[in-house]
């Protein structure tokens, strides 16, 4: 059982934390007003450093004073879910999506920005392993199931966000989506791919039906596409699966 002053301590450690985190609107009350900036300065600057680090891009688009309002709203009012610093950029992707909701004036290209930065160091410390899916190296992609690793994560964006930067942002998003496959390579290093509209919806089929053979993802991808030589169709779609294979993308062929 607790003792009877520990509402008062959790109570005082709530109104400290509220006063950090919302000086403009929350009172100090008896503790010393030097003393607070000092807690300010530090618990900021630790986010705000975290965040520049995962966000580079949008950093250097919003400039000084933009990020570290945006940065300023996000520690003010968003309640975090986890107390983790390797979670704390896809706690600001939540605050990006609450603001969306909320109808903020962000710039439109915002949180797909935000997203493509945080993949990277989703990928990096993601717990998935290849093991995880039983598989044989070594199987017919054709006649097998091809298995998707668990660290090639098929992407769609609408803006080409692996181009935006400080002197590149369009007014409107391009016609045709963006396709990019983040994977994480054996060594730990992370490397994007764009893809065409077809490997892309190859990958995705093979990620949405997995009980399907090469063979039949390529014939149905053929059927979607109205090719003409299904054969042809088929032959180039092969030597596609292989590459993948080569690449890490593909595993091999379930078990």
């Amino acid at each position: 059982m607790l003792p009877e002053h520990a509402d008062d301590g959790f109570a005082s450690q709530r109104a400290l934390s509220a006063c950090i985190r919302d000086p403009a609107r929350v009172a100090p009350g008896s503790i010393e007003e030097r003393r607070l900036r000092i807690y300010r300065e530090l618990f900021f600057n630790n986010v705000e450093g975290v965040l520049a680090g995962n966000f580079p891009v949008i950093r250097r688009i919003l400039g000084d004073e933009g990020w570290t309002a945006l940065i300023r709203a996000f520690y003010r009012d968003h309640p975090s879910h986890t107390p983790l610093f390797t979670e704390l950029a896809r706690e600001f992707l939540r605050y990006l999506d609450t603001r969306a909701d909320e109808g903020m004036d962000d710039p439109p290209w915002l949180r797909e920005l935000a997203h493509y930065e945080w993949i990277e160091l989703a990928l990096q410390i993601s717990d998935a392993r290849p093991d995880d899916v039983p598989h044989d190296p070594a199987g017919d992609l054709l006649q097998g199931r091809p298995a998707l690793s668990p660290l090639a994560w098929p992407l769609a964006y609408e803006w080409p966000v692996h181009r935006l930067g400080p002197g590149h942002l369009p007014d409107a998003p391009p016609a045709v989506p963006t396709l990019l496959m983040p994977s994480r390579d054996a060594d730990g290093s992370v490397r994007f791919v764009e893809l065409s509209p077809l490997t892309f919806r190859l990958l995705q089929r093979i990620e949405e039906a997995p009980e399907l053979s090469g063979l039949e993802q390529l014939q149905a991808l053929a059927a979607e596409a109205g090719a003409d030589d299904v054969d042809a169709f088929v032959e180039q779609g092969r030597a596609m699966l292989e590459q993948f294979r080569r690449d890490g993308v593909l595993l091999g062929t379930r078990r």
